[in-house]
């Protein structure tokens, strides 16, 4: 048997769309196969007709040889299909193992047997060496190890085709050599692997063969031996794509952002952020590096006015806005790309042009005297759309019908084009091609360059060590150390964000 996987000639619609145009991709059993393509290109619509949450219009999917209708996810679990979700699907309150076993609980004497579950979550936990607490809640673990549970949950229903969707998207480095090893070891049990993926580095590291898909047509399959970063970039966009951001240097001004000795406790009362100290200035791009859970979340969230804070103080241009509504914290001047476009960014069932005023609604010339102008609304949204290329069939489309890259975009340019003095950006390219990293990236030093300050949060080292005028490296709730992007390494910042060397510093600013 040749392909463990073949989807041939695969035509998916939606109202105003046609997602996937006659795609055929073909998968070898024991390879890791790369789906590459932009933004909206319709990978992540593929993947779930494969795993059957949707239907096609056309084609037909053969399973190990066999053709088969998949006409549900259960279908797709009972052949052997598994698939990891960008966007997790947890239960926040549940357990890390009753997450697992939803749908598919092992019982006794007709009640569900958490201990035997809990130890067949451990067995194959350690099988692969996935470790995680299988008795910790889901809101209580990190984004890295979410995924190890979502991963987790298609192992024990018995998958051996794999989909990841993005995979590395929210992990930091460590987690991603981590994956990557998981990977592997699955590989070496037998199972085969769809990577979509829009990270050529990892392609080239981890796959085998990769098939590109633009705008919703097959462009061709290619062994990974043979390609390159370059060409796999321009076959993406179907131009050339330049991986250095270039950009003059920082010209930084007096401060805008002032935090000093805060300290935020995380839902378990335990301070996550823990006495820090922190200046952005006027004019500049400061990044923050850190293991996932460290503090960054808790800390924008804080400044942004979302979360309480339990002492020290947040200052925006010399005025003190601590204890600020986060209405109040957005009026006086900022501007936040959250790290999560579903929960904070986005209000999925509503249209992307009402989305793109949720900050400023209620001011005119969006409200008059409590009344909406729905012109100026889709005017304002039609701007932003045509300038962030954020592709939809229309301004009227809901936010959740996006693909999750053109989501970011929308959500990129609402806060940009209010003009804050601080530009908060939480993982600004999670999920974006290089094509519209390399615009988001050039979207960010045009801020500073306007003299606008800029906290960068992201677990993408390049982009830290390529975007950012300084560094600022977070460790169980402290900045530890303050570098030079210019005269730092990978290795060097990896080692200061494990913690295993201080270079403690005293204002954030040094």
């Amino acid at each position: 048997m040749e392909y463990v996987i073949e989807m041939l000639n695969i035509r998916k619609e939606f109202p105003g769309i046609v997602a996937n145009n006659n795609i055929t991709l073909q998968v070898k059993p024991g390879e890791i196969h790369a789906l590459l393509g932009e933004n909206g290109a319709g990978k992540s619509t593929l993947m779930n007709v494969l795993f059957g949450l949707y239907q096609p219009e056309k084609g037909e999917i053969k399973v190990r040889g066999n053709i088969e209708k998949i006409t549900n996810p259960n279908v797709a679990n009972e052949l052997g299909i598994g698939m990891v979700h960008q966007h997790f699907m947890l239960v926040d309150k549940f357990t890390v193992t009753e997450n697992i076993i939803l749908g598919k609980e092992i019982t006794s004497k007709g009640k569900i047997d958490l201990k035997e579950a809990e130890k067949v979550v451990s067995d194959i936990s350690q099988k692969y060496g996935l470790s995680v607490d299988p008795k910790a809640k889901i809101a209580d673990i990190s984004v890295g190890m979410q995924q190890r549970v979502e991963i987790l949950k298609t192992l024990y229903r018995g998958a051996d085709i794999l989909i990841f969707d993005e995979p590395t998207a929210v992990l930091t480095p460590q987690e991603i050599a981590e994956l990557i090893q998981i990977m592997g070891k699955l590989i070496k049990e037998g199972k085969s692997i769809i990577l979509i993926t829009h990270k050529l580095k990892e392609i080239m590291e981890v796959c085998d063969r990769v098939t590109v898909i633009r705008k919703g047509e097959g462009i061709g399959t290619l062994n990974v031996s043979e390609t390159n970063p370059d060409e796999l970039a321009s076959l993406m966009v179907g131009r050339e794509v330049t991986f250095k951001t270039e950009k003059t240097e920082a010209m930084p001004k007096e401060a805008s952002l002032e935090i000093q000795s805060l300290t935020v406790k995380d839902s378990r009362n335990i301070a996550v952020v823990d006495n820090l100290n922190l200046t952005v200035r006027k004019g500049e791009i400061v990044g923050i590096a850190g293991v996932d859970g460290n503090g960054q979340t808790e800390l924008v969230e804080a400044i942004a006015g979302l979360r309480k804070v339990e002492k020290g103080s947040i200052l925006l241009n010399n005025k003190e806005i601590t204890k600020l509504n986060t209405r109040k914290v957005t009026e006086s001047g900022i501007g936040h790309i959250p790290q999560d476009r579903h929960k904070h960014g986005l209000v999925l069932d509503f249209t992307i042009g009402e989305n793109m005023v949720l900050q400023t609604y209620y001011q005119q010339p969006y409200s008059k005297t409590g009344l909406m102008n729905k012109k100026a609304i889709y005017d304002q949204a039609n701007r932003l759309i045509e300038e962030y290329d954020v592709r939809t069939p229309s301004e009227y489309t809901p936010a959740r019908a996006l693909s999750g890259g053109n989501q970011q975009k929308a959500i990129i340019g609402r806060e940009v084009d209010r003009n804050p003095d601080l530009l908060i950006a939480s993982q600004p390219t999670r999920g974006l091609d290089v094509g519209a990293i390399e615009f988001i990236h050039r979207k960010l030093i045009d801020q500073r360059d306007q003299g606008k300050a800029v906290l960068l949060v992201s677990f993408e080292m390049d982009e830290i060590m390529n975007v950012s005028d300084r560094i600022a490296v977070i460790f169980e709730g402290e900045i530890i150390a303050m570098v030079d992007p210019k005269e730092t390494t990978e290795q060097e910042l990896g080692l200061l964000m494990a913690g295993s060397t201080k270079k403690k510093v005293g204002d954030g600013n040094v």
